[in-house]
């Protein structure tokens, strides 16, 4: 059970990553691009997480679904794959909506 969270999460991405290849969004339009912008999303997301975590704002808790490891006190392996899911969720809808827009 404890890689429960984590299989979901790469299944989300693996979702994004079919729909950025059917409709060419983001990776599959310009991967340099859509890789620098999802790099810099996280790098902030990142510095957030860990700004809460010293203010005392998240802490990693016990779940049964959660990997018991952390990257640093308090901040979940798992925490990486949602912070890139979040990012790359956020680039595929911004770019489908610009595109969709682009053509009404």
């Amino acid at each position: 059970m404890e890689w429960l969270y984590l299989a979901g999460l790469c299944i989300g991405i693996a979702g994004m990553a079919v729909i950025d290849w059917r409709y060419k969004l983001a990776f599959w339009h310009a991967p340099k691009r859509a890789a620098l912008t999802i790099t810099l999303s996280m790098l902030v997301f990142i510095l957030w997480d860990f700004f809460g975590i010293f203010l005392g704002i998240f802490y990693h808790g016990a779940s049964q679904y959660a990997l018991p490891f952390t990257i640093a006190p308090e901040f979940p392996i798992e925490e990486l794959f949602f912070l890139f899911l979040l990012s790359y969720c956020a680039l595929v809808i911004y770019t489908g909506v610009s595109s969709w827009r682009s053509r009404i």
